[in-house]
């Protein structure tokens, strides 16, 4: 069991080596080399659990994937409004990209050419069903215009995020992305939300991007 968890943890050091030298530097600038470096590891670790540096990324959208679902199934279990639910996953997933690596490298592997191996879906694609699906309970909920193009939003809004974390990484510090996100919802409720219910989910908005931590 000792042996087991030893192993386990090697390999959770490696991810987060590799997803921080992946976010910083870009998956293609990276070596097993600088990984096996910046992990404090051996390379026998390293090959014990990843046979190639793919496979290094491919556990790394997995893990964007698996934290994706697990906040949308937190916010379904909490019995929330289906567009509230859609902003605490959106704000939800901003947070962990400010504190963590993992996400941030995800994005970036997503957005730079690395093939993503079956089962595993495309992030972008999890995230239009996920934006598609929560859209749709919005409108039966009369909280989005019955009149809306849903999967036209569900595309501008994931386009939105990854935009917005793409180019404010670029350009800004970290801690500035809930903000960001909350700029993009300001703009979203007041195209899609009917007047008599805008104020509920603009204060929300609002509220989401001053809670630290996960909303």
């Amino acid at each position: 069991m000792a042996r087991q968890l030893r192993a386990e943890q090697t390999r959770t050091t490696i991810i987060a080596a590799a997803a921080d030298l992946f976010d910083r530097h870009g998956y293609e600038s990276t070596s097993l080399s600088d990984i096996v470096e910046h992990a404090h590891v051996t390379k026998g670790a390293l090959y014990f659990h990843f046979a190639a540096k793919e496979d290094l990324a491919h556990a790394i959208m997995e893990l964007q994937s698996k934290t994706s679902r697990q906040l949308v199934k937190e916010m379904d279990a909490r019995g929330l409004s289906s567009l509230e639910a859609l902003m605490r996953i959106t704000f939800g997933i901003t947070r962990l990209s400010v504190e963590g690596p993992v996400l941030r490298a995800g994005l970036r592997l997503a957005t730079g050419g690395v093939p993503v191996r079956p089962p595993l879906r495309h992030p972008f694609r999890e995230w239009l069903d996920i934006a598609t699906a929560r859209l749709l309970g919005a409108v039966k909920e009369s909280d989005v215009h019955p009149d809306v193009d849903v999967d036209a939003v569900a595309h501008f809004l994931v386009c939105s995020f990854v935009g917005t974390r793409v180019v404010g990484r670029a350009l800004e510090p970290l801690p500035r992305q809930p903000r960001r996100t909350a700029e993009m919802w300001h703009y979203l409720i007041r195209g899609l939300v009917p007047v008599t219910r805008r104020a509920r989910y603009l204060s929300l908005a609002a509220r989401l991007e001053r809670e630290p931590g996960l909303v």
